[in-house]
């Protein structure tokens, strides 16, 4: 999913259905909803596993912040390296 960037990606495989945040790791957390690639230092991921209740008020928190994350590196303008002069 995404907005203003990727937000996360959902993966499902045999035991769990995985959420991977692209930047999970600059993300606060108070619930510790992320369980899952929490080594790394960009991404973090949510394992879900069949019949697990999940706190949807957290998770849209996540989600609603993860947005905000993008949508705040979008804004920022981006600056020119700085034009070199060429002398003959």
């Amino acid at each position: 999913w995404s907005h203003g960037g990727i937000v996360c990606t959902g993966e499902t495989y045999k035991n769990v259905v995985k959420m991977t945040f692209a930047k999970g790791a600059a993300l606060q957390d108070p619930s510790g909803l992320f369980n899952s690639s929490l080594e790394g230092n960009v991404r973090r991921a949510i394992d879900i596993h069949e019949g697990e209740k999940v706190n949807e008020a957290a998770l849209k928190d996540l989600i609603r912040a993860a947005v905000a994350l993008n949508l705040k590196a979008k804004s920022k303008p981006k600056t020119r390296p700085a034009s070199s002069k060429r002398t003959r």
